[in-house]
């Protein structure tokens, strides 16, 4: 279901790209991500995380796909830079998560929509941007007050004809068994998952990190092919 990360994937594994590379960026009961090219060989301490290929994936971000835990999804840029939620060429990263209580399902639920609703008048505040400094140089502080109340207008409008937040009972049973994070839900390209090991994936998750979330001691992983 998702044939251009499926393809991309593969051939950096088959070109030896993910060859001593970092888990760079560990936050426990999150996840753990890899794949900066800037990685292998970084020096202590660096902070990583800004290493590309030179170009991103569209995003096939599949509804029936959600963050449980053990997915591999692929990480990119926030939406104020990158609204249409492109894929980073290499950078992806393993869910741990965390259970959720049922309770706790329900007001995210009502977070969640507020959090979409920010996040369209956030995009739109960027379109508005040089139009919003210009108001403001001017000193026509009215009209850009009053620009900024009809963006925010605008993005509760669109957010009330988008579909309510609503967990599947599928989703309910991951999120309150094994766990997950259904925040990054239909936020991120979800484009595979581990099938076993997880375990590893937890010791990872236990590492000492520093400011940036990079593990104090590297964490170095290489990825193959199985024939």
């Amino acid at each position: 279901e998702t044939p251009l990360h499926r393809d991309n994937f593969v051939k950096l594994v088959k070109e030896g790209f993910y060859s001593d590379l970092l888990f760079h960026r560990v936050i426990q009961h999150f996840m753990i991500q890899g794949g900066d090219q800037e990685s292998k060989n970084a020096v202590a301490g660096k902070q990583l995380g800004g290493g590309d290929l030179g170009y991103t994936i569209p995003a096939e971000i599949n509804p029936k796909f959600f963050h449980r835990r053990g997915i591999l999804a692929a990480a990119r840029m926030g939406d104020q830079v990158n609204p249409e939620k492109r894929s980073s060429a290499s950078q992806f990263y393993i869910l741990q998560g965390k259970v959720f209580r049922p309770g706790e399902l329900d007001s995210l639920q009502a977070k969640l929509e507020e959090s979409r609703k920010m996040n369209l008048f956030q995009v739109k505040m960027k379109a508005a941007e040089p139009e919003l400094n210009k108001l403001g140089a001017e000193g026509k502080q009215d009209e850009m007050m009053a620009r900024f109340n009809a963006l925010k207008e605008e993005a509760s409008a669109e957010a009330a004809k988008l579909p309510p937040i609503r967990f599947s009972e599928e989703q309910r049973k991951a999120y309150t068994t094994v766990g997950g994070y259904p925040s990054l839900d239909n936020n991120y390209t979800i484009f595979g998952e581990v099938i076993e090991g997880l375990e590893v994936m937890d010791k990872i998750a236990e590492q000492a990190v520093d400011q940036f979330n990079r593990p104090q001691k590297d964490i170095k992983f290489k990825i193959s092919m199985l024939k």
